[in-house]
């Protein structure tokens, strides 16, 4: 596999090709937790994973770290798809609210965020994680710093 030059594909473009290609031998997060690209949209972006007991906190139940990382992942990647070629992002801000606790035994978690605002030096998102069943079990906000040329 050839990596394209990443610097000359905008944040849509760059998303897409990452979806294509996340089951390549690529060192991500999203390798590490497991996570699955669902969709790559224009100022949205989906992903889901299964819940194992590595996932674990003291409780027995999934730590609220990896909420926190699907939605900082969904919502910083929607950020990235309105970002021109040459532009990235960071997170400035990250706000999780937890709705209910989810078993390690396997169940499928999915995580969306969505563009609010676009902004030129910050950019706004939201997102929900929902279990298998539908049931929201966090849901947050970001706020992004753009990085032009970089």
């Amino acid at each position: 596999m050839t990596a394209p030059d990443f610097g000359s594909l905008t944040g849509l473009e760059l998303m897409q090709w990452a979806k294509d290609h996340a089951s390549d031998d690529i060192p991500t997060i999203g390798r590490l937790l497991g996570m699955r690209f669902d969709a790559v949209d224009f100022g949205s972006v989906a992903f889901s994973l299964d819940t194992r007991p590595d996932f674990a906190n003291p409780l027995g139940t999934v730590h609220g770290g990896i909420a926190a990382t699907m939605l900082d992942s969904a919502m910083g990647c929607a950020v990235h798809t309105t970002l021109p070629a040459g532009t990235g992002y960071t997170t400035l801000e990250l706000k999780v609210n937890y709705v209910r606790s989810v078993s390690t035994d396997g169940r499928t978690l999915t995580a969306t965020g969505a563009v609010i605002h676009p902004g030129r030096r910050t950019a706004t998102a939201e997102g929900k994680v929902h279990d298998q069943d539908g049931k929201l079990v966090a849901h947050g906000t970001t706020t992004c710093m753009i990085l032009p040329g970089g």
